[in-house]
């Protein structure tokens, strides 16, 4: 199979910019979660991929602010929405597709409701990355880089709501199977810390 030239530019663009560089993970297991998601259901792959690759540049270092009480309230889907439409044309990307690809970009986050099948299976994808051992792994990663949380109680908090919120929301019946051992996985983990940690986790 023929990998299209703006496939190749947009993994480039966001290899360039991925900031930790351990964000740029992010984004290729993201789009082979919405292929196992996606398996069987016609859709435009195109607007998927290229949404799945540019949703999240508005978290890197050097796009988000830098001033904390700025971060606070940052959006980093306005942001990445009104930067996108140039980045896609640069890549080459088919004009035709930039509005669908914001529009899954729109609604990316567990609080939105996609309207699209395209929007749909990166939701669920995006859920399922917050969830397992990836899930733990991201969120850790975020201590002393994020201001939602510096010390290790916040993010157990922040990794509790993640298991006792984000389930429920997964839209198809795929993407919930595929949720399963994350879900178990990640109550092992938390009591395990719990176990282990007792009060005294910081």
């Amino acid at each position: 199979m023929t990998i299209q030239p703006y496939r190749a530019a947009l993994e480039t663009y966001i290899a360039t910019h991925a900031n930790p560089t351990h964000k740029f993970g992010h984004q290729p297991r993201l789009y082979a979660l919405t292929q196992q998601i996606g398996r069987g259901r016609t859709y435009d792959d195109d607007v998927v991929f290229a949404a799945v690759w540019l949703h999240d540049l508005g978290v890197f270092i050097g796009h988000r602010p830098e001033d904390e009480a700025a971060l606070k309230t940052w959006n980093h889907v306005t942001y990445i929405i009104e930067k996108a439409p140039a980045i896609l044309t640069e890549a080459g990307f088919p004009s035709e597709k930039i509005s669908a690809v914001l529009e899954v970009i729109r609604t990316h986050q567990p609080q939105d409701a996609p309207l699209t099948l395209e929007a749909t299976i990166a939701r669920d994808a995006d859920i399922l990355e917050q969830l397992g051992a990836i899930g733990i792994t991201r969120t850790l990663a975020k201590l002393g880089s994020d201001t939602r949380f510096c010390t290790f109680t916040e993010a157990l908090h922040a990794l509790k709501k993640q298991l006792a919120t984000l389930p429920d929301q997964l839209k198809l019946d795929t993407s919930r199977a595929l949720a399963i051992p994350r879900f178990h996985i990640m109550q092992s983990f938390l009591d395990a810390l719990e176990s282990e940690a007792g009060t005294n986790l910081y």
